[in-house]
């Protein structure tokens, strides 16, 4: 009579940990938003919101209010600002941050290799001297970007359909965004095009032309960190899509090694307790 009481309560005893293992942590990721051009107070909500309604991811947002190019936001004050996350999520932009040893804080933990993703203007970011040829900033996105071009929709395709991240993904179609240029004419060595969009304008009393650039990409920064990057989300409207949702959160999952059935469920909240 004792023995199977006791194969009933070892039983039982595996129960929560067959639960967990179908249901792993969330990911831990800090949003860096802000600055300069964007509606930053809506797009923070929209872009958690949709990752974490796609992937079991949890937020910190690090919200700087301020409009300028010129102001660093607030979260790097600390010298630890980055310790308890397993990926930092980069949407501000801050052209004009240009102190060195303040970049190369903001990086350090990124040529340690904590994974990021870069999102639009943090492409723009940290132009130090070196730019607009080289810049540390641009080591750790993969691409330089110096300029773009007037707002009309973006043709968006595919160049790699078997990435993990693109797989199952399909062309489409922004409304009016912007094309952010690929300066250097092509990406660094340590980083591959998922991604290229087209833009045709007319100038006005001139011929159409249409620019063709690199709009998503993976980098590997100083041979440690994986990094996903997407020059595309300046409107509210592309970054609520869900063309451009699944996008990001696949990339995000990528970068941290869990782009698998088990992390692509959605959080059971979205806002990390503090």
């Amino acid at each position: 009579m004792v023995r199977p009481a006791f194969l009933t309560l070892s039983f039982l005893a595996l129960i929560p940990l067959a639960a967990r293992a179908d249901d792993p942590p969330p990911i831990k990721a800090l949003l860096v938003i802000g600055g300069c051009c964007h509606d930053y107070a809506k797009q923070k909500d929209i872009l958690t919101k949709g990752v974490s309604a796609r992937a079991n991811v949890q937020w910190v947002i690090a919200y700087d209010p301020d409009t300028t190019t010129k102001h660093l936001n607030p979260v790097y004050a600390k010298d630890d600002w980055y310790k308890g996350f397993d990926v930092i999520v980069h949407d501000e932009c801050s052209s004009d941050v240009k102190d060195l040893d303040t970049i190369n804080k903001i990086l350090k933990p990124h040529r340690d290799g904590l994974p990021a993703v870069v999102l639009h203007c943090g492409m723009h970011c940290y132009r130090s001297e070196g730019f607009p040829k080289a810049t540390p900033w641009f080591e750790f996105t993969g691409l330089a970007s110096t300029a773009h071009g007037a707002q009309l929709p973006i043709s968006i395709k595919f160049v790699d359909t078997e990435s993990p991240i693109t797989k199952g993904l399909s062309d489409w179609k922004t409304i009016n965004e912007e094309l952010y240029n690929n300066s250097a004419g092509k990406l660094h060595e340590t980083a591959h095009a998922l991604a290229r969009g087209s833009q045709s304008a007319k100038p006005k009393g001139g011929k159409e032309r249409t620019d063709d650039y690199v709009v998503a990409w993976t980098n590997t920064y100083n041979g440690k960190a994986k990094v996903f990057a997407t020059t595309l989300g300046h409107n509210n409207e592309t970054v609520a899509d869900s063309r451009y949702l699944d996008l990001v959160a696949r990339g995000l999952l990528w970068s941290v090694g869990k782009l698998d059935e088990a992390h692509l469920k959605p959080a059971k909240k979205v806002l990390l307790d503090q």
